[in-house]
């Protein structure tokens, strides 16, 4: 591609981005980072889990985004009693007019674009894994059927950390499905008092659609072709393998505090997420300081801790920190060796 086109695109897409930023504002006010992190696995073809207390505007946040990207939207509430073919559908059987029957597939709510899974660890971990196909494959298989679903597809997750009576810790596999694991935390006191006077006067800004669906995988191909150089992608590799604990990168922390580390997965989200920031940021190259900014969100959900980590209450953010150090001054040390 010629780099004047790549260019032109490249200032298309952050000019539209902007737009939905400016229309997302209208409805949600502040929590910029959990914005940003939820499109940034909209545009990369990830899922994200949203974590935070009940009030927080995380259910409103995805659905305006259906409305800013106009997707089609599903909401699946998840409770104990939940079964699979709630969420993927079933087989009925169908009368017809003349006395005959057939079987026809009647879809569930995971046929949509956009699904909000909200309070996802309150199902029994069968129910819970009847969205692993999904969110991997973008497929489903009922009936001995597989079929494909709407693209693009993004799942969007939110759970509850404190009130854990009646929940189901989510399976590794399916936090491992997960691109990012964002922490939505309260509302400062000017974004309160922002929220309570758009919710209690008069009017309340509605807002528009910005993008279609195809405009959306367009966009997300132009994010795939940002370069990474080798050093920048072995870096991504890097954190993602100071995760695992007795390895060759592994810091203390994880050696002492970590159970099970990052998958591959994990190496690719830091490497698409890293694409993201720096198209937003003007620049058609990776930097380390890309990777570094989408660490947390990436890694923080699969760093799982032993029994001494638990113990002690150690934070996964703290030993994400740590091996963001350790790596950086890895890095660096070999710079030097080899000037």
């Amino acid at each position: 591609m010629d780099p004047n086109e790549i260019e032109a695109k490249a200032q298309a897409f952050r000019e539209q981005y902007a737009k939905i930023k400016t229309e997302i504002a209208k409805a949600v006010v502040g929590h910029e980072e959990i914005v940003d992190g939820v499109l940034t696995g909209i545009f990369t073809g990830g899922n994200c889990l949203l974590e935070g207390v009940p009030g927080l505007g995380k259910t409103h946040l995805i659905r305006t985004l259906s409305t800013v990207l106009d997707l089609d939207f599903a909401r699946i509430q998840f409770t104990p009693d939940l079964m699979p073919a709630d969420i993927i559908g079933t087989t009925i059987v169908v009368e017809h007019e003349g006395g005959g029957r057939d079987f026809q597939f009647r879809h569930g709510p995971i046929f949509a674009q956009l699904i909000l899974a909200d309070e996802i660890n309150r199902a029994t971990p069968k129910t819970q894994s009847a969205m692993l196909e999904a969110m991997q494959e973008h497929r489903v298989t009922a009936g001995g059927e597989t079929r494909d679903l709407p693209q693009p597809f993004c799942v969007l997750a939110t759970q509850n950390p404190i009130e854990q009576e009646g929940t189901y810790p989510l399976p590794e596999a399916q936090l491992d499905r997960f691109m990012f694991k964002l922490l939505v935390h309260y509302s400062s006191r000017a974004d309160l008092a922002e929220i309570v006077d758009r919710t209690t006067g008069k009017e309340t800004p509605a807002p528009e659609k910005v993008m279609s669906a195809d405009e959306i995988s367009g966009w997300r191909e132009l994010v795939r072709q940002v370069v990474i150089a080798p050093h920048v992608k072995d870096y991504a590799i890097r954190l993602t393998l100071a995760t695992h604990p007795k390895g060759e990168f592994a810091p203390e922390i994880t050696n002492r505090y970590v159970a099970f580390g990052a998958s591959p997965r994990a190496a690719q989200a830091l490497v698409l997420a890293g694409k993201f920031r720096a198209l937003l940021s003007g620049r058609w190259n990776v930097g380390f300081e890309d990777v570094r900014a989408v660490a947390l969100p990436a890694l923080r959900h699969r760093v799982l801790l032993n029994f001494e980590g638990e113990a002690d209450g150690v934070d996964p953010d703290a030993i994400v920190a740590a091996i963001l150090e350790a790596t950086k001054e890895t890095i660096k040390g070999e710079a030097l060796q080899r000037t």
